[in-house]
């Protein structure tokens, strides 16, 4: 289903009449992304299980709805579909953004912790795919999945020596690099509804309890071509981009926004 590409170029881009859900919408980078889709016009579901996190989030929650979301049970999922597409009249964008874990020891991870890893960040955004189809099946859509530089490299453990507790766990890259290739398939499925499926991976865009370690923040920056780290305004570019028209010809694809950390 091919949009129509004969208009001026910043209509290319605007998101006015659109309905999106966003997983996870308020936390570091969900806010930014939330922010970004309503600045370009479209109504905002903020999908979480706080309302309190939500209102703390957001100083302007005009186009900012929160809607109550558990991505670990597939009946909230289902409710939380349903309960904004009764309330908006449609459905037109889902950004998988949330994510859930335990566990970080790479050699020490107990089955459990493993499991939790896996779920909260691949079975859970399969989950969220699942129950979106039915909205976009016979109308198009966007889905648009977020996975990590550590689904595509390796951490540097030397940045992490001095750092421990920030080291990235094996299970997050394991099921970040699974996220990517659950693009690609779902892209190929449901083209021929008119569903275009994308990823953005973000680089380093540590939060604010990780910058105060000023030593670890220097190695992130050092490693990194454009010698800082990311701001998470500086995603919501990449996120209209592929939730609007001007990408309509753009699916099973993965836009890295990292600074140059997967380019050394």
């Amino acid at each position: 289903m091919a949009e129509n590409l004969n208009n001026p170029l910043s209509s290319l881009f605007s998101l006015e009449g659109k309905v999106a859900l966003v997983t996870g919408g308020y936390g570091h980078l969900g806010t930014a992304i939330s922010e970004g889709l309503a600045e370009a016009g479209a109504t905002v579901f903020v999908l979480g299980r706080s309302e309190e996190k939500f209102s703390k989030a957001f100083e302007e929650r005009a186009q900012l709805r929160f809607q109550y979301c558990d991505i670990s049970d597939t009946q909230s999922i289902k409710s939380a579909f349903a309960a904004a597409q009764a309330a908006a009249g449609k459905l037109d964008v889902l950004v998988n953004s949330a994510v859930y874990s335990k566990g970080q020891a790479p050699e020490n991870l107990t089955d459990e912790e493993w499991s939790s890893g896996i779920d909260g960040n691949l079975n859970s955004v399969y989950r969220c795919i699942r129950e979106i189809i039915p909205y976009l099946k016979y109308k198009g859509g966007r889905i648009i999945n977020v996975s990590s530089m550590y689904g595509m490299v390796s951490p540097d453990f030397h940045i992490y020596k001095d750092s421990p507790a920030f080291l990235n766990p094996p299970h997050y890259g394991a099921a970040k690099a699974g996220v990517l290739q659950l693009t690609r398939y779902f892209a190929c499925y449901l083209g021929k509804y008119g569903i275009t499926v994308n990823t953005v991976t973000p680089g380093p865009f540590p939060g604010e309890a990780v910058q105060q370690d000023e030593p670890f923040m220097q190695h992130l920056k050092h490693k990194n071509p454009l010698g800082r780290i990311g701001k998470p305004d500086e995603l919501k570019g990449a996120f209209v981009y592929l939730a609007s028209d001007a990408s309509s010809f753009m699916t099973g694809q993965n836009m890295v926004i990292d600074g140059g950390w997967t380019a050394w």
